[in-house]
């Protein structure tokens, strides 16, 4: 990779990062800034199909592609799976996250696994995909439900501090673009089977909030996170089920568009 193109890759998959992460209410994502270095660092030359990722054995990655494959199945698209989320998830797990949140993901994924067999009778990876979906429903609810939680018993910002920020546009309304905010975090959580369209990225949508030191996130947090961020990040997730045209390329202020049309994607 040339000086001159890489700003532009480490500015888009920022934006990536910036994006899906507000799609999940504007939470931070778990590894942070790291995530933007091992994205880079995934081009390296591929792994063999079955060779360990870290600690997660090819088992470990057949079970995370199937519980990506749950959250984004294949429609009219290729699902999370053909993308090789499950790689993907492993990688940015081994590269990304401290010792502290890669050992809640990995106790996660047995949680998974043990949940699966208390509510199915079966093991996640015997499960049907109805189970499957039942059963991940069910966890993010769960996830949605602690992470409000989390975020509503965190300190409010002091007065005097918000007064010493930036100064504001008061022309602007900004009731009207918190409510355009949470009515996207709103309908990005209202369906977990397919969230292709919820998740394509919209430049309206805000930055996350900043990391913090706090306990893990739920597990099931961390697993939808990965498996946005690695699809939507992926060839199949640019290419086909959103729409993509490699820059520079004509400027078409009026391009058509109709409801249900694929977003566009932006430059790889």
């Amino acid at each position: 990779m040339s000086p001159e193109t890489e700003p532009h890759g480490l500015i888009d998959r920022r934006e990536a990062i910036r994006r899906v992460s507000a799609l999940l209410g504007g939470v931070a994502f778990v590894g942070g800034s790291s995530l933007l270095t091992a994205c880079e660092r995934e081009r390296a030359p591929r792994r063999p199909a079955n060779a360990p990722i870290g600690t997660f054995t090819a088992d470990d990655v057949a079970f995370l592609d199937e519980v990506a494959e749950t959250i984004l199945p294949e429609t009219s698209t290729p699902g999370a799976k053909a993308a090789a989320t499950g790689a993907f998830m492993a990688l940015m797990v081994t590269d990304t996250y401290d010792a502290r949140h890669q050992q809640a993901f990995r106790d996660g994924m047995r949680a998974l696994d043990a949940a699966s067999t208390r509510t199915n009778g079966t093991g996640f990876m015997a499960a049907t995909p109805e189970q499957r979906l039942a059963l991940l429903e069910t966890l993010d609810r769960e996830q949605k439900a602690q992470t409000d939680a989390r975020q509503a018993a965190r300190p409010a910002r002091p007065a005097a501090a918000a007064e010493s920020g930036p100064a504001r546009d008061t022309t602007a309304s900004p009731d009207t673009t918190a409510a355009a905010k949470q009515a996207d975090a709103r309908q990005a959580d209202a369906r977990l089977p397919d969230q292709r369209q919820e998740g394509a990225p919209n430049p309206e949508v805000g930055g996350a909030a900043a990391v913090t030191a706090d306990e893990p996130p739920h597990y099931f947090r961390m697993m939808k996170e990965l498996t946005l961020l690695g699809y939507f990040t992926s060839e199949i997730g640019y290419t086909q089920a959103m729409r993509y045209i490699e820059s520079p390329g004509r400027f078409d202020p009026c391009a058509p568009y109709a409801p249900g049309d694929k977003a566009w994607a932006p430059h790889a």
